[in-house]
């Protein structure tokens, strides 16, 4: 089916009665459609049949059960900033989209229990705002964090720079609130640390990028505000470097260390090109440096004492090189900038191809110093653009043209790159024991890869679940699982 070809319809009377069963906004004009259709790298684009975006949970599941009625397939969206095109619909025009941005609601917040319940379209920064103003923090943090929502980070159990100390959004998430893949509501927001009360239903929908069923709200931890957030610099001279850091780090500072991001100096000229405001953070450059954080529950005057002699022992010990901790909240804000704008400012260099892979923590300096080589000597002047969440394994490793090759001229060419890259560094993490999707979600873009590397028994047992979860196969098709 071509771009002009029209989307299969139902009847006008099938398409209101739609309308008719649920409360909020069904859109069947394609020009309103348009922002739910493409992702947000630009990278997918599909068609539907409508956009329905209901005010309710309730609205949610008339909706679904509408579409299970007729078998058509429904994509759940909630901000649409995911990587892996997952909130992305096919082109064959025949899925519902269904935005939950809508349902933005705080529903409860409980400071002895530290828990908050809020609906699956509240933006990131919304919550984080919710939990502020009620004295206690939500840790999660993400650069998108005015946009994503929180059904989204759920479906993707998105990670972000704090998940060293407070773990990813499934180990910040107590209970649901699910509607099924029938339109039934599942209400499993019980806000309880311990349940030893059978499966675990919460696990199985978080992660599951809306192919079980879709997410309308969530009970999430909180946890008290720091006494203290102190962030630092470190120049490194490569990724071993880092890891004695980090060992170091980890000694002096214990649970306090919340953030710890290696950035490689690529990175930084790329933000500084593209971000004039942006300033490298040494005059001399450095081959990597570390982005460090902590969170203590003391004083400030305990911080900096701390973070003081954990650079004066890395300096000492030569694991250091240079190091710059913020003096003040501008500067603090400053550093995370050059962390925060990569990913855009490497957009804006033109199309790269991401990779966000994980391997165990002690593994990541191998590699990265065998990988980037295998890389380089294979496609000789492609730039590794190497950044990421070094505390929990999880790196960025993306790739981007050799300098002159990244006009639009030169884009099919690199593209039709991406399966050979892929193979080499996603064989490489397989090697090292790791996963090809650390916290950005499978969805459409690594589905197949995924399937290379999982044994026959996973994927029957993830396919079991499906059919269990899903029987009629209506639950964001194409993503996730790939086809038989």
């Amino acid at each position: 089916m071509d771009a002009k070809t029209p989307p299969p319809s139902l009847h006008d009377a099938d398409i209101e009665s739609l309308r008719a069963s649920f409360a909020g906004r069904l859109i069947t004009d394609p020009a309103d459609q348009e922002p739910f259709l493409i992702d947000w790298r630009r990278r997918y684009r599909g068609r539907a049949l409508a956009v329905a975006v209901p005010d309710s949970v309730d609205d949610v599941a008339a909706v679904v059960r509408w579409c299970a009625e007729r078998r058509l397939p429904i994509v759940p969206q909630g901000g649409n900033t995911g990587m892996s095109g997952a909130a992305t619909p096919d082109d064959s025009g025949r899925a519902v989209v269904l935005s939950l941005a809508r349902l933005t609601r705080v529903r409860a917040i409980d400071t002895i229990n530290n828990s908050i319940t809020v609906e699956a379209g509240c933006t990131l920064d919304s919550v984080r705002e919710a939990a502020a103003a009620a004295g206690r923090l939500f840790p999660l943090s993400l650069p998108s964090g005015g946009s994503c929502t929180i059904g989204g980070n759920l479906s993707t159990n998105a990670g972000g720079t704090g998940v060293l100390r407070y773990g990813n959004t499934r180990e910040l998430c107590l209970g649901l609130e699910v509607v099924t893949a029938e339109g039934e509501v599942w209400n499993g927001l019980r806000g309880l640390r311990k349940d030893n009360t059978g499966y675990d239903l919460r696990d199985l929908y978080v992660g599951s990028e809306g192919t079980l069923g879709v997410i309308t709200a969530a009970t999430m931890k909180l946890y008290p505000q720091p006494a203290a957030q102190i962030t630092a610099i470190a120049a490194i001279a490569d990724p071993h470097a880092a890891l004695k850091l980090l060992e170091m780090a980890q000694g002096k500072l214990g649970s306090s260390l919340t953030a710890f991001e290696l950035i490689s100096d690529l990175c930084l000229d790329l933000v500084v090109r593209y971000f004039p405001d942006c300033q490298k953070p040494f005059r001399e450059a450095s081959p990597y440096v570390v982005l460090m954080e902590t969170s203590d529950s003391e004083s400030e005057a305990h911080a900096n004492a701390s973070f003081e002699s954990l650079m004066e022992a890395a300096i000492e010990a030569g694991v250091v090189t240079d190091a710059v901790v913020a003096q003040s909240l501008a500067q603090s804000q400053a550093m995370w900038k050059l962390r925060e704008f990569i990913s855009e400012a490497q957009s804006a260099e033109g199309k790269n191809i991401k990779h966000d892979i994980s391997v165990p923590i002690s593994d990541i300096g191998r590699f990265i110093e065998e990988t980037n080589a295998r890389v380089e000597q294979a496609f000789p002047g492609i730039r590794m653009v190497v950044f990421g969440h070094l505390g929990d394994g999880n790196l960025h490793y993306n790739v981007s043209p050799p300098v002159g090759r990244t006009g639009p001229e030169h884009e099919a060419w690199f593209l039709g790159l991406q399966p050979a890259i892929n193979l080499l560094v996603h064989d490489a993490v397989a090697a090292a024991n790791g996963s090809i999707s650390a916290e950005h979600g499978l969805g459409q873009l690594r589905r197949d890869e995924a399937a290379r590397y999982k044994s026959p028994v996973e994927k029957a047992l993830m396919r079991r679940v499906k059919q269990a979860l899903d029987p009629l196969g209506i639950m964001n098709p194409g993503k996730v699982l790939a086809e038989d």
